[in-house]
């Protein structure tokens, strides 16, 4: 019997309602897919009764990597390696959906290293992924909100993003103590030329660093009170970093990026 690991953040989907409800959201028949910590297979079923091209799947636990192997014989590519030590951008030649109820531990993680290394030619279709509920609202929140932070800004730059479902800690076994949620993320035509995606996380850091507090301290902090940049994005110093919306944050970036250049 396989019994998940609480070091893994192991916690398997069982709901079948909401299993189906996660295959339907995007075309899947004839596309490559790419399925993170498929775990028991139980998603990994419904994906191949969708007839897609190629599944190919990255689980990090041994044991579970030899029960898909011996569940799913030939159906499968198995990689049995940790998601953030995989080069994804190397697994397809043509682009592929994604699909992953992400380890609640790591899932930021995940997620900022596949925006960070994005080329503007993104290696998927879809991102298809489950995170904690409280992750999530912080992933999908707007400006002037508490949500709103480093991770929606982070996100926004080059994706979109839909909330599909919340789920309760009962479609999970082991249950966990919190909900989850369902996003699906897309790829946007148009977004900031940020030449390093590091400046706009320091950028982010300095700024929230003190989110309760006016801006006018990180933006000296960073542009030594230079008014042209101040007057050309037309701010606000007495503002609070969870006023500014996404673009002052990239067109900041953008300005930094000016000045170290």
């Amino acid at each position: 019997m396989i019994r998940a690991k609480k070091s893994l953040g192991q916690n398997f989907l069982i709901d079948d309602i909401i299993l189906k409800q996660i295959v339907n959201c995007v075309e899947i028949e004839k596309k490559n897919i790419l399925e993170i910590g498929p775990g028991t297979g139980n998603l990994t079923k419904y994906i191949l009764d969708k007839k897609p091209k190629k599944v190919t799947v990255i689980e990090k636990d041994n044991n579970l990597a030899k029960d898909l192997n011996l569940r799913f014989k030939q159906k499968l590519n198995i990689i049995n390696n940790d998601i953030l030590n995989v080069d994804e951008t190397s697994l397809f030649k043509d682009k592929t959906l994604v699909f992953g109820n992400l380890p609640y531990n790591i899932s930021t993680e995940i997620l900022s290293k596949w925006i960070i290394n994005l080329k503007d030619n993104f290696w998927f279709e879809n991102l298809v992924l489950m995170f904690q509920k409280e992750v999530a609202n912080r992933i999908i929140s707007n400006y002037n909100n508490s949500n709103y932070g480093r991770l929606s800004i982070l996100v926004n730059w080059k994706l979109k993003v839909k909330k599909v479902c919340d789920i309760k800690p009962t479609s999970f076994n082991p249950i966990p103590k919190i909900d989850s949620s369902l996003l699906i993320f897309s790829p946007r035509e148009n977004f900031y030329k940020i030449k390093n995606p590091k400046n706009l996380e320091k950028i982010t850091r300095i700024f929230f660093n003190n989110r309760r507090k006016m801006i006018k301290k990180p933006y000296n902090q960073i542009f030594n009170g230079d008014q042209k940049v101040l007057e050309k994005l037309k701010l606000d110093l007495n503002l609070r970093p969870q006023n500014l919306g996404f673009d002052i944050y990239y067109k900041l970036t953008e300005e930094y990026e000016k000045l170290t250049s």
